[in-house]
């Protein structure tokens, strides 16, 4: 029998990348919160919740009330009708940024401290929902880096059009060190958690990091462009100070050691940095 999975945020990148890979290994039912009502959700059938949809950081900053809505509000409800309706297990995605924007490392065992409203928001309905973990209702919470992939939202696709566009990028020799995860990846580890059944706090992210110099290598690499990473000193000082956050996310690190969580699922990547960079740019 095929296991029946309901997805929230079915058209989100990643609500829609695991049906997509996963389409022959479960039946899928999807789930609109703009347009649908949880009381509406018929649970008759499903074994399992997977849950996507989220309000994430947006160019308009939306007030925590609003977060707290939809980030907490939301799947707290859901969950609570899941386990009403006998449904096995809930898997709610969460983030990172659970841990605030201090650390340069972080692993399972790292102090949340949330600073943004979104992340805030997630660790919130973390602490809730795994109250509700029990022998009967497996509450399973996967914390990933920024995912990138084909299509995937979000700053790699910037550098992609960067490089793309530009012969000479101001940005060679940075010995930054910052965690992604492939939506192969990620996907592969959703599967797992939900074929092992598996409880708890979850980890996600690729074998190696990446600094910002090598990333934009590999990425000219695949698209088969010769790009010249060139160190202008000036350029990071003028960033800082003109763009704080970009400056962070290009010269800061952000590592993830995802030890524990790979043990507890005896879980290997399928795919390594480079492949995932090349399935991206490949668009697979």
């Amino acid at each position: 029998m095929l296991k029946n999975v309901l997805v929230t945020g079915s058209n989100g990148y990643l609500g829609s990348s695991f049906i997509n890979q996963y389409k022959n290994k479960y039946k899928f039912e999807n789930f609109s919160l703009l347009t649908q009502k949880l009381e509406d959700i018929n649970f008759d059938s499903v074994d399992i919740v997977l849950h996507c949809a989220a309000l994430v950081h947006q160019k308009i900053e939306h007030s925590y009330e609003k977060y707290h809505e939809i980030n907490v509000e939301y799947p707290l409800k859901l969950a609570k009708l899941a386990k009403e309706n006998g449904v096995k297990q809930f898997v709610f995605i969460s983030t990172i940024a659970v841990y605030g924007e201090d650390e340069e490392k972080l692993d399972e065992n790292t102090v949340c401290n949330p600073i943004t409203p979104y992340g805030k928001s997630k660790l919130a309905a973390e602490k809730e929902l795994l109250k509700l973990n029990d022998d009967n209702f497996v509450v399973s919470v996967i914390r990933p880096p920024m995912v990138y992939g084909k299509n995937a939202p979000g700053n790699i696709d910037s550098l992609i059009k960067l490089v793309k566009k530009l012969p000479i990028i101001p940005l060679g020799g940075i010995e930054n060190k910052r965690s992604f995860i492939s939506i192969q990846n990620l996907c592969h580890m959703i599967d797992e958690i939900i074929t092992q059944q598996k409880s708890g706090i979850f980890l996600a992210s690729d074998d190696e990091s990446l600094s910002t110099t090598r990333l934009i290598e590999l990425i000219a690499k695949n698209l088969d462009k010769k790009v010249y990473l060139v160190k202008i000193l000036f350029f990071e000082t003028l960033l800082k100070i003109v763009k704080p956050s970009f400056h962070k996310r290009l010269y800061g690190s952000l590592e993830v050691d995802n030890a524990i969580t790979k043990e507890k699922l005896n879980l290997k990547n399928p795919y390594s940095v480079e492949d995932g960079i090349r399935l991206m740019i490949n668009g697979e």
